[in-house]
């Protein structure tokens, strides 16, 4: 973790209000052994699903707002709402770190129950984004739609200790699972080429590819 990074951690609060623009089953699946948990993982769908499909992103990151929107609603009614896929997001934070920062620190608001419609929101929300415009009223704005008030969303972006869980996380990402780009996907511990934003039907091949795969030790993924 470099300086700069835990400095823009540290300033993520400021940015974003005066600046601009469920516990594990004990048994683990093949597929989750495949790609060990990590601290702080958000996931949706089965947890024994033998495909476990990871995505790296950040909340300012464009190329994440266009899979978002162009991908994952039929990705996630083919594969996590039928059960045939565990899908798991995990943090990193791209230009401008600071508000990527505030963005996942508002998702986590709360219980965490808000996460993914929050993450879908920001996302949705770069397009109205302006240089040199104050993004706060924005991310007041999607904190008021899903429950908090003006001094719950306050708190939740001024909170040291998730500020520095959310540091331990993109750590994590650089140090272990080697990301430093976004959206970087991971299938069953495989990491996909990131040059450009996976279609679904690459989508599809990669998992197909993955049901047909031997298994595999987690520790030989790297």
């Amino acid at each position: 973790m470099t300086a700069t990074r835990r400095a823009a951690l540290a300033t993520a609060t400021a940015a974003i209000l005066t600046g601009a623009a469920a516990p594990a089953p004990k048994a683990a699946s093949p597929a989750r052994a495949r790609w060990p948990a990590a601290p702080g993982d958000m996931s949706l769908g089965n947890p024994n699903a033998p495909v476990r499909v990871g995505e790296y992103l950040s909340l300012s990151c464009s190329h994440c707002a266009t899979f978002n929107a162009e991908v994952f609603p039929a990705f996630k009614a083919r594969y996590i709402d039928t059960g045939k896929v565990y899908y798991t997001a995990r943090e990193l934070l791209t230009q401008p770190v600071q508000i990527a920062a505030a963005g996942f620190l508002l998702a986590r608001c709360g219980d965490g129950s808000k996460y993914f419609p929050i993450v879908d929101q920001v996302l949705k929300s770069q397009s109205r984004w302006r240089p040199g415009e104050r993004i706060a009223p924005i991310f007041l704005e999607i904190a008021k739609a899903n429950g908090f008030t003006e001094a719950q969303f306050n708190a939740c972006v001024t909170d040291q200790a998730a500020g520095e869980a959310l540091e331990k996380r993109v750590q994590y990402a650089v140090e272990t699972d080697k990301v430093d780009s976004t959206p970087t996907f991971f299938i069953n511990g495989v990491k996909l080429d990131n040059s450009h934003v996976p279609t679904l039907a690459e989508l599809d091949v990669a998992i197909a590819r993955a049901l047909k795969a031997p298994p595999r030790a987690a520790a030989g993924r790297r």
